[in-house]
């Protein structure tokens, strides 16, 4: 039975392979509106544009949880050795206040949770990396709903490919950056499978609140491994197994 369904995969895999990717092109918070960066024209004009957004390499995922790529984007592999910083930043993003992501075309057979983490920049946020250390908590997500609809394709299809999430109201005033990502679980029945693609949008919260996490803090790399729950997930078995979101609780002391 194992070997029909995963041929079955396979072969929906080969047939979706050309449209099966993205990445966040848009965002918007209140009315202000900021280009995402755009990998395929971006990186191409004498001067290239100033963006939010940290730089992609492109719109394919990152598949190793313990390379640095598995942060903010990029392609060791190939060269392209994580990310870094974007010049500028959104501001001010008012605590409180909810950021809409506008994610390009998303494949439907790339069913799977959206989660989004925060860390706060110790200076300045266009020069500041955070490397290994546990400083990612994560202020939303959004799975699989008990009707087993998925976050990634039928909610996110639902809404016209625009996710919407909130800024902790009592969250610190300072600089942050947003790492938000799509775990595409369509090969994730076996270790290895699962597909990354995160994007890092650098904001300055405003506000009087004085929240910050004190426990539940991550790293990436490290706060997913291929042991993790929800890493490895089979959405071609049971359509009525919930699934796990992988990370920590989110946090809520900023609400």
């Amino acid at each position: 039975m194992f070997g029909l369904v995963s041929a079955f995969v396979l072969s929906a895999l080969a047939a979706t392979s050309v449209k099966a990717h993205g990445y966040v092109q848009d965002v918007v918070v209140g009315s202000t509106h900021y280009t995402g960066y755009l990998p395929y024209s971006d990186p191409y004009y004498p001067t290239p544009p100033e963006r939010i957004i940290r730089p992609i390499p492109g719109n394919g995922p990152v598949t190793n949880l313990t390379l640095i790529d598995i942060q903010c984007n990029g392609y060791t592999e190939g060269g392209v050795v994580g990310s870094k910083p974007a010049p500028i930043f959104a501001s001010p993003v008012p605590a409180g206040s909810q950021v809409h992501l506008n994610w390009t075309t998303w494949p439907d057979s790339h069913k799977g949770p959206i989660i989004t983490y925060l860390a706060r920049a110790p200076s300045d946020i266009t020069k500041w990396q955070p490397g290994t250390s546990a400083v990612w908590f994560k202020i939303d997500e959004s799975g699989k709903t008990a009707d087993g609809k998925w976050a990634a394709t039928d909610l996110l299809a639902a809404s016209n490919s625009i996710y919407t999430f909130t800024i902790p109201p009592k969250l610190k005033a300072g600089q942050y950056i947003i790492r938000h990502e799509i775990i595409a679980l369509h090969s994730a029945f076996d270790q290895f499978g699962a597909q990354f693609y995160p994007s890092c949008i650098q904001i300055e919260v405003t506000g009087s609140g004085n929240a910050l996490p004190t426990s539940g803090l991550v790293a990436f790399p490290g706060a997913y491994t291929e042991s993790t729950p929800g890493i490895v997930f089979d959405i071609y078995a049971d359509p009525t197994l919930p699934y796990p979101i992988p990370g920590p609780a989110v946090w809520t002391g900023g609400n």
